[in-house]
């Protein structure tokens, strides 16, 4: 059986916060919000304050009487208005969201921390416009960028590929970065070039990184992955495990095909940071959409 499809939804993909995006551009809303809202502050390096099992935000006003043009809209919950905002000397308990999903994180954190991330450091990166070099300000709750002259801009998302390579029938093919732990494996995965259809980026980049020919393509789902703003979009697809792996572009340490068996062996085990003494094969942890995927294969019967 080569076709297969998700078993869940991937962690990241599980946002359950109203974005109320009507409500963007209406500055009366945002102002009459504003005296009730939540604030999220967010470190540099995506850190954020988790205590008790929850995620800490503070009043919005604690921050500015009025929107602030350094925070960003993140939706509505329960009638309240939620913001995050970039805060350097943010001190107590931080941890990150990698961190987090190395555990149980609920759909609403998931969701409100994969939303901020990718806004602030996108805000982080546009300071200036790509046309003319012009000042750029946020606008729309900072859900756009826009000059002096008008020029627009909306947050960047990257888009890349992942995908799973199995041979039809009881094997798959896992794949080591050179930085990676060495018995610590994941899917391939890839950005979509421009003028380039998500297939062919599929076929490019396994050609690419382990010199793989693929066939009998298929979707599966997608995922945020705002590492800085990424959108992961997965796909299985058919290999040949008689052909000769090659790594030419660096990226790549190596590649090794693996049982169905083994893999729900490396599973039942937990993620990579359940790291055990003399473990073959260690995976992806909970965050990434890899995890869902390969867990997906692994239970067909």
């Amino acid at each position: 059986m080569s076709a297969f499809q998700l078993n869940g939804v991937p962690l990241l993909s599980r946002s359950v916060v109203d974005r109320a995006e009507e409500i963007r551009g209406d500055a009366q809303a945002l102002e009459k919000g504003w005296r009730e809202a939540r604030l999220l502050r967010v470190t540099p390096r995506g850190q954020v304050r988790f205590e008790d099992g929850a995620l800490v935000m503070d009043a919005a006003v604690e921050l500015s009487a009025e929107p602030s043009p350094a925070a960003v809209f993140l939706g509505v919950e329960d009638g309240v208005h939620l913001w995050a905002v970039r805060d350097a000397e943010l001190e107590g308990q931080l941890t990150d969201l990698r961190a987090l999903a190395g555990g149980s994180v609920d759909d609403r954190t998931a969701g409100l921390l994969s939303t901020a991330i990718a806004l602030l450091n996108w805000h982080d990166k546009a300071g200036f416009h790509g046309a003319d070099g012009t000042l750029t300000t946020s606008s729309k709750a900072g859900w756009s960028r826009v000059t002096a002259s008008g020029y627009e801009e909306f947050p960047r998302i990257d888009p890349a590929v992942i995908c799973l390579i199995h041979d039809g029938g009881e094997r798959v093919l896992l794949a080591r970065q050179h930085s990676w732990p060495n018995t610590l494996f994941s899917l391939l995965a890839g950005f979509v070039e421009a003028g380039e259809s998500l297939e062919r980026c599929v076929e490019r980049e396994m050609r690419e990184e382990v010199g793989l020919d693929v066939r009998e393509i298929s979707y599966l789902g997608s995922q945020p992955w705002p590492f800085p703003r990424s959108l992961m979009l997965g796909f299985a697809a058919v290999g040949d495990p008689d052909q000769p792996l090659t790594f030419s572009d660096g990226e790549i340490a190596e590649a090794q095909w693996f049982t169905r068996a083994e893999v729900r062996a490396a599973l039942a085990m937990g993620d990579w940071s359940a790291r055990g003494e003399g473990r073959r094969l260690l995976l992806p942890g909970s965050i990434s959409i890899a995890r869902t995927i390969v867990e997906s294969w692994a239970a067909i019967d």
